[in-house]
C-alpha cells in the first residue's frame, strides 16, 4: 500500500510537471503569434522597408532679379575677319562653307577681346539656383533633420552660382542669335569654342548686379495613391534652428506645418558608435537623381548604400565625427546613417577629396553623430517621437517578415486610416492578400493544426509517462 501511494505521488508530480511544460509551450506559441520577435540585427531589406518612407529630399531655391552688362560683337572687326577668310578662297571652290565657319569661330576663340566688348546696356533677367540634399522626419507632425549647408549658403557661393547660371543662359542666347544671323548650324566643337569665348568675356568685362534675393526651403517626400502608384508631395518648410556649415556643427532642424502621422525614423538611444559596426545610409545622391536614363518618378525612392564605421575622428572644432566607407555623393548631404537595428546614429555630411584630381575620394566619408544632433533638438525643445502610423506600420512589417500575414494586414489597415498615402503601404497590403490566398499564413496553419499538434503532444507525453510508470513499477517490485 505504501508503494502505491508513493507511485501516485510520483505520478501526480510527473503529470503536473508535464502539464506545466505543455502550458509553457502553448504560452510561448501564443506569445510568438501575437508578438513576433524582432531581431537585434535587421536584414537590409527590412531595414529599408522600415526607414525609406521617412527619408525625403530637401530643396533650397535662391531666386533674384539679375542685371548683367550686354556683350556684343564688334561688327567692323568681324566683317574684316569674314573678308579675310573670303580672300583665302577667291575661286570659292577650295573651302566649304563649314570650313570657312570653322576658321571664323577659331579666330573668335583665340582673340575674344578683339571681337567682343561689353556695352553700357544691361540685360534684366529672373534667375534662380537650386541646392538639393537629403533629410528625414523625426516626428509625425513634421520636424525634420538635415545638414545646415543644404539650406544655408554663404553670399560668395550664391553670387558665384548666379554668375554661372546667368552667363550660361546669356551665352546660349548669343550663340543661337549668331547661328540665325549666319544661317549656319554650329558643330559641337564650334559651339564649345564660342561658349568659352563668351564665358571669358563675361567674366572679365561684364558686371552683374543682384536684386531681391530670396530663399525658399522645400521638403519633397514620397506618397502612394490607392493603386500603389507613387507621387511626390512638395511643401515649404520653416527653419527652426541651425548650426553652421562645416567646419561648424552642420545641423539644421526644419518644420512642416499642417501635417500629421508622417513616416518617421527612430533616433538611436545609444550615443556610442562602435568601430566595425555595419551601417546603412539612405539618401538622394545626385548621380542617381540626375541620371538621364532613369524615369523621373523613380527619384521618389531614396538610394541605399551600406558599409561599416571605419573610425571615430575629431573635427577641427573639437567634436567627434564618424568615419565610414559607405558611398555618398553630392545630394547625399543630410542622409540618415542607421545601424542594423534601423536606428539613426548620424547625419552624412562631408567626404574627402583626392589631392591630385580634387574629386571625391570614394569610401572616406564622414557623419555628424547623434550626440551633436541632440544638442540642437534640446535647444529647440523638440523631442523625437515615432509617429503612430510608423509604429503600426513597423509592427505590421514585423508580422509580415514572420509570415503572419493576417496580423500584418490588420496593422496595415490601421495605418491606412491614419495616413492613406503612407509609402509602400498598398504594396505590402497586396502582398499580404497574395500570401493569404496562397495558404502561406503561419497563423492560419497553426490554427488549422492546433488540435492535431496538441493531440500528438499529449499522446507522446502519455506514452512517456506510461513508460516511466512501468519502469518505476519494475524497480519497486525487484526492490
Amino acid at each position: 500500500m505504501l508503494g502505491l501511494n508513493r507511485f501516485f505521488k510520483y505520478f501526480d508530480g510527473l503529470y503536473m510537471s508535464r502539464f506545466k511544460i505543455y502550458s509553457l509551450i502553448a504560452g510561448v506559441v501564443s506569445f510568438l503569434q501575437n508578438n513576433p520577435c524582432i531581431s537585434q540585427s535587421l536584414s537590409a531589406e527590412r531595414n529599408y522597408a522600415i526607414n525609406a518612407p521617412g527619408v525625403a529630399m530637401v530643396q533650397t531655391v535662391f531666386s533674384a532679379t539679375v542685371y548683367v552688362n550686354k556683350v556684343e560683337i564688334n561688327e567692323k572687326r568681324f566683317r574684316q575677319l569674314v573678308d579675310s577668310v573670303k580672300r583665302l578662297d577667291t575661286t570659292g571652290n577650295m573651302l566649304s562653307a563649314s570650313q570657312k565657319l570653322d576658321i571664323v569661330v577659331k579666330a573668335l576663340y583665340r582673340y575674344p577681346f578683339r571681337y567682343f566688348s561689353a556695352t553700357t546696356e544691361y540685360l534684366r533677367q529672373q534667375h534662380r539656383i537650386v541646392s538639393e540634399g537629403t533629410g528625414f522626419f523625426i516626428t509625425g507632425d513634421g520636424y525634420f533633420i538635415t545638414n545646415c549647408h543644404v539650406i544655408d549658403r554663404d553670399s560668395a557661393f550664391i553670387r558665384q552660382k548666379f554668375i554661372q547660371s546667368t552667363f550660361q543662359e546669356v551665352t546660349d542666347a548669343n550663340i543661337r542669335s549668331l547661328q540665325r544671323s549666319w544661317a549656319m548650324t554650329l558643330s559641337d566643337e564650334q559651339r564649345n569654342l564660342l561658349y568659352n569665348s563668351y564665358s571669358l568675356i563675361y567674366s572679365q568685362l561684364s558686371s552683374m548686379i543682384l536684386f531681391d534675393l530670396k530663399k525658399d526651403i522645400y521638403i519633397i517626400y514620397r506618397a502612394d495613391n490607392e493603386i500603389n502608384k507613387p507621387f511626390r508631395i512638395k511643401k515649404q518648410a520653416i527653419l527652426v534652428i541651425k548650426g553652421r556649415a562645416m567646419p561648424g556643427k552642420d545641423v539644421a532642424l526644419l518644420k512642416l506645418e499642417d501635417v500629421k502621422d508622417l513616416p518617421t525614423l527612430q533616433m538611436s538611444g545609444d550615443s556610442v558608435v562602435r568601430i566595425g559596426e555595419r551601417i546603412l545610409v539612405y539618401g538622394y545622391p545626385e548621380p542617381a537623381t540626375s541620371n538621364v536614363f532613369l524615369a523621373a518618378e523613380s527619384n521618389s525612392d531614396p538610394t541605399l548604400t551600406s558599409g561599416i564605421v571605419s573610425a571615430i575622428k575629431q573635427s577641427v572644432g573639437g567634436w567627434p565625427v564618424v568615419q565610414m566607407d559607405a558611398i555618398i555623393s553630392h545630394g547625399s548631404s543630410g542622409s540618415p546613417v542607421c545601424d542594423e537595428d534601423g536606428h539613426v546614429i548620424g547625419l552624412a555630411t562631408f567626404g574627402s577629396l583626392e589631392q591630385n584630381t580634387g574629386t571625391l575620394a570614394s569610401g572616406y566619408n564622414f557623419a555628424i553623430p547623434i550626440s551633436v544632433i541632440q544638442e540642437y533638438l534640446d535647444s529647440a525643445r523638440v523631442q523625437p517621437k515615432q509617429s503612430l502610423s510608423s509604429q503600426l506600420y513597423n509592427e505590421g512589417l514585423a508580422f509580415f517578415y514572420e509570415s503572419f500575414y493576417n496580423k500584418a494586414l490588420r496593422k496595415f489597415e490601421e495605418v491606412q486610416k491614419l495616413n492613406s498615402n503612407y509609402p509602400r503601404l498598398n504594396y505590402y497590403e497586396a502582398l499580404c492578400h497574395d500570401k493569404i490566398d496562397a495558404g502561406e499564413d503561419k497563423e492560419s496553419f497553426m490554427q488549422k493544426n492546433f488540435f492535431r499538434i496538441m493531440a500528438l503532444i499529449l499522446f507522446t507525453g502519455g506514452i512517456y509517462i506510461f513508460y516511466r510508470w512501468q519502469k518505476k513499477k519494475r524497480e519497486t517490485f525487484h526492490a
